[in-house]
């Protein structure tokens, strides 16, 4: 089970790593590290296991996080009444809006210990290829809040923080041509 001292901090050499593909069909060491983080973003989301376990609340993992360099993610986030949980390997984003969007309360990450402000400018919309635990090919489109997260936990893969995308003159200057997307 992945508790938060699984979780590297921010300066940890994981997150600035780019994750390697996974060889698919994935080995059962993968697919134990995978299941487990969709198990911790769910288990984190739930205020009395949150609580027996000492878990920072989060709608998503990405592997480099529990130090683990592979291109591996987990998302459980809820949005407009749809439910987006997805443990996906090697997943990708194939195309995206010229449109772009922002959390208006700003990103944070398990990895990041304290609030960093700031506005990070993301797609709007977003498509994701990946590969689910069960082996299976899937293509998602995504809009606002689940399009932020999937950027944000692919981008960990890419040995990319948030905060390296947020204007360091202003860090709350709107970013241009960019729709404000709330929790």
């Amino acid at each position: 089970m992945i508790t938060m001292e699984n979780i590297v901090r921010d300066g940890h050499p994981a997150l600035r790593t780019v994750a390697e593909e996974v060889q698919l069909p994935a080995n059962e060491t993968e697919i134990k590290q995978l299941t487990e983080m969709i198990e911790f973003v769910k288990n984190s989301q739930n205020p009395e296991m949150a609580q027996e376990y000492n878990l920072r609340p989060g709608v998503g993992l990405a592997a480099p996080q529990i130090n683990v360099t592979k291109r591996m993610i987990a998302v459980h986030v809820e949005s407009n009444g749809t439910l987006y949980s997805y443990a996906l390997f090697n997943p990708k984003i194939v195309s995206h809006s010229v449109e772009r969007s922002y959390l208006s309360s700003g990103e944070g990450c398990l990895s990041v210990d304290e609030p960093i402000p700031g506005y990070v400018p993301r797609y709007a919309r977003i498509r994701v290829k990946g590969t689910t635990l069960e082996g299976e090919q899937i293509n998602i489109r995504l809009r606002g809040y689940p399009a932020i997260v999937f950027q944000h936990e692919i981008d960990h893969l890419n040995g990319i923080m948030f905060y390296d995308h947020i204007n360091k003159e202003n860090p709350l200057k709107e970013p241009e041509n960019a729709t404000p997307v709330s929790v």
